[in-house]
């Protein structure tokens, strides 16, 4: 055991250098200790509020092995409960979504209602001796410690002493804010598009954190295809990495040359009714950002594995170009699988043509058939593959663009910029250092208590 220890303070000590054991993106015994001391204690999304708009509609999510239910209460309140029955560990649950007065399990028909207390047993008085034998007060179904909503987006925390989502987030609070703003009447999503690749979770998430290198290339047919404008691929050294809070990513620039607010979201196809309710929504900080830094958020990753991206696409022969905005969920599933889950996220009150306009765009670009989404999961499936040879899982990756020798930053944070948290210019590496740097210091925390607690309120 002392061996193992040692051989895992080696692997994060390289990792923290900017060196990467490449046997990380295909190591099982790693893949178990995330299991334990990362997703054990991390903010995890499980879905948006839209997803289950009237009482007693639900969907169930998996986090790794364990599933959950989702569901709005006849209290109008929403829930997360584990979809596990308390008699013989029956799933209550099977369907992926619909809406039902209680849940029953189809084991022993034990009967929970939507706010996870137990409402009938089959035989309670004959089989139990009734409340005196089995109190039902005591077997609802349970939830995780901590649930917590921030502008409709709907986390769990299985650590008991987890830090409140709010400290979590810090200040990429401000940038998740811009993708799913805070707009009167919420977003709404559709999906989520599910579908599972043979590759490595984390390659996908630190990728989404700031990697604009590999877009002129990996996305080079994009470009030529004119897909995306060139500030989204050719361009993107123009950019700007931001880092905050738990979480980060990348921006690019909005066209060359001076331009008002208006003006740029308008050439990046929002009409001017939805700008107009954008400008309201967005953080002051996020309207600068675009307003007087030419910039706005592409990319990027809430720790450790929820990503999201805004971006606008040509969605027809004329160079129309519609934006778009996703959230995606990087579900491990072992060391070498991953279930990706996608959601298309728009305003609620924009007009039908927009939401059309705008899907189109998401679907072309990302999704099952999405175009960028094939040129990546290629290139992530062929990564965790090579990781996986007698010789390639010895190798050290390099991580250190944008380090000098002695580790020392090669471009110092700019002065000037309105958005929350740090931000470098040009190509670099220190976005996924950093997430690196958080899965490391996971990695050497304990893990922590079990989360177990009764389900119903």
């Amino acid at each position: 055991m002392e061996n193992d220890m040692n051989e895992m303070d080696q692997i994060l000590e390289d990792v923290r250098q900017g060196w990467i054991p490449s046997h990380i993106y295909s190591d099982a015994a790693i893949f178990d200790e995330e299991q334990k001391r990362i997703f054990s204690r991390t903010w995890q999304f499980m879905g948006h509020v839209s997803e289950v708009p009237n009482d007693g509609d639900y969907v169930v999510r998996n986090l790794l092995e364990d599933s959950f239910i989702v569901v709005r209460g006849n209290d109008t309140k929403v829930r997360v409960l584990l979809n596990l029955c308390r008699h013989r560990g029956g799933k209550v649950c099977r369907n992926e979504s619909g809406n039902a007065q209680k849940f029953v399990c189809p084991y022993h028909a034990w009967a929970f209602k939507t706010d996870g207390s137990l409402a009938g047993v089959p035989y309670h008085q004959e089989a139990y001796g009734g409340t005196e034998g089995l109190n039902k007060k005591e077997f609802g179904l349970y939830r995780p410690p901590h649930m917590e909503i921030f502008n409709g987006l709907i986390f769990i925390n299985l650590d008991p002493d987890a830090e409140p989502l709010e400290s979590y987030l810090g200040d990429f609070a401000s940038y998740l804010s811009f993708y799913v703003p805070d707009v009167p009447g919420g977003v709404e999503v559709r999906g989520p598009q599910r579908w599972r690749f043979n590759a490595n979770w984390k390659i996908g998430s630190e990728n989404f954190s700031g990697d604009t290198y590999h877009t002129p290339q990996t996305h080079a047919s994009m470009g030529a295809i004119k897909l995306v404008s060139s500030a989204a691929t050719s361009n993107r050294k123009a950019g700007v990495m931001f880092a905050a809070g738990r979480g980060n990513g990348a921006t690019f620039r909005l066209g060359d040359g001076p331009g008002s607010f208006e003006e740029r979201l308008g050439n990046n196809g929002f009409p001017k009714e939805q700008i107009e309710r954008m400008r309201a929504a967005w953080p002051p900080e996020i309207v600068a950002l675009l307003q007087q830094d030419g910039l706005l958020p592409s990319a990027s990753t809430l720790f450790p594995n929820m990503s999201l991206l805004h971006i606008s696409a040509k969605i027809d022969e004329n160079d129309e170009f519609a934006p778009f905005t996703t959230i995606r969920l990087w579900m491990p599933i072992s060391a070498t699988e991953t279930e990706m889950w996608s959601w298309f996220v728009v305003d609620k009150a924009a007009s039908e043509e927009f939401k059309r306009k705008s899907y189109k765009a998401y679907i072309m670009c990302f999704g099952t058939s999405g175009m960028f989404e094939q040129d990546d999961i290629d290139a992530w499936v062929t990564l965790t593959k090579m990781t996986q040879g007698y010789v390639s899982s010895a190798v050290h990756l390099h991580s250190r663009m944008g380090m000098n020798q002695d580790g020392s930053p090669l471009n110092e944070p700019l002065e000037e910029y309105s958005g929350q948290g740090t931000a470098h210019i040009g190509f670099n590496e220190y976005n996924q250092r950093r997430w690196l740097n958080f899965w490391a210091e996971h990695l050497e925390m304990d893990p922590p208590a079990h989360p177990i607690r009764s389900g119903a309120e």
